[in-house]
């Protein structure tokens, strides 16, 4: 058994300094990764678990073109390691920003996120989805705004 942990833990290592380093298109951590990842932290007993300080950021009313910026802190509040593989907002509009490195047990990170209101005029409601190595794989978390439309 221990062992078996010993050798989980070195190739975790392993994973995590390549993650470290800059990435190429070779060095980026896969979904299949990201897995194993997953499967031997819950074999020792360790898991990374995200706390955020808000899951909703209301930009409130802003002008049709306008592009603005928040940020929301992510808090690994597990004992692994939390490590973001990837973040996608619904549509190109909202650009979020994560951390490369992995967060520490107890550490928080910003991750910026962007909204373009150029041509979305009205009520909008964006998410982004962090693909990590917690329990369930993702986080998601909304941005809204009330867009007034550009006077033409």
């Amino acid at each position: 058994m221990i062992r078996k942990s010993v050798g989980l833990f070195a190739l975790s290592l392993i994973v995590l300094a390549t993650a470290c380093k800059q990435e190429s298109a070779a060095d980026k951590i896969t979904d299949a990764d990201m897995k194993a990842i997953q499967e031997q932290n819950a074999i020792a007993g360790r898991i990374a678990k995200v706390e955020l300080d808000k899951e909703v950021h209301d930009f409130g009313t802003i002008k049709e073109g306008e592009i603005v910026v928040t940020e929301f802190i992510v808090k690994n509040v597990g004992d692994s390691n939390l490590l973001i593989h990837d973040a996608k907002g619904s549509c190109g509009c909202t650009v979020p920003q994560p951390p490369k490195d992995p967060i520490k047990p107890g550490d928080s990170a910003p991750i910026k996120v962007s909204f373009d209101s150029k041509g979305k005029p009205g009520s909008q409601e964006k998410t982004v989805t962090l693909t990590t190595n917690t329990a369930n794989g993702h986080e998601m978390f909304k941005i809204k705004a009330n867009v007034t439309p550009a006077a033409k």
